[in-house]
């Protein structure tokens, strides 16, 4: 259980970023409640996977539970290639692949 909060709030937390990078490309002087639009639903993410993840850190260790959070590093690299086509090196894919190795060794202690 403690994992799947745990993704829950990685899932709610990439898809607040998402939200951000589409505020960032809203055109301000056309489009104000496209931006603002954007904006209230990445602050209503973050804020519903805040209070999850205060659930969290009530039975997880933060030594154990942070570094689990690395995993929405992964979730935005993937959402940002399927989502507006950005390109990766590989290099960019071994760090992920990386990360993805650190995110299941701490998941072991789980």
């Amino acid at each position: 259980m403690n994992l799947i909060l745990i993704l829950l709030v990685s899932l709610l937390s990439c898809a607040a970023q998402l939200c951000q990078k589409q505020a960032a490309s809203a055109d301000i002087r056309q489009d104000k409640r496209r931006l603002v639009m954007w904006i209230a639903l990445s602050l209503l993410l973050l804020g519903v996977a805040m209070l999850l993840w205060l659930a969290v850190l009530r039975v997880v260790p933060v030594s154990v539970a942070y570094p689990m959070l690395s995993l929405n590093f992964v979730l935005v690299a993937v959402a940002a290639r399927l989502i507006w086509h950005e390109t990766y090196t590989r290099r960019q894919w071994l760090g992920t692949l990386a990360i993805v190795a650190g995110v299941a060794l701490m998941g072991g202690h789980l």
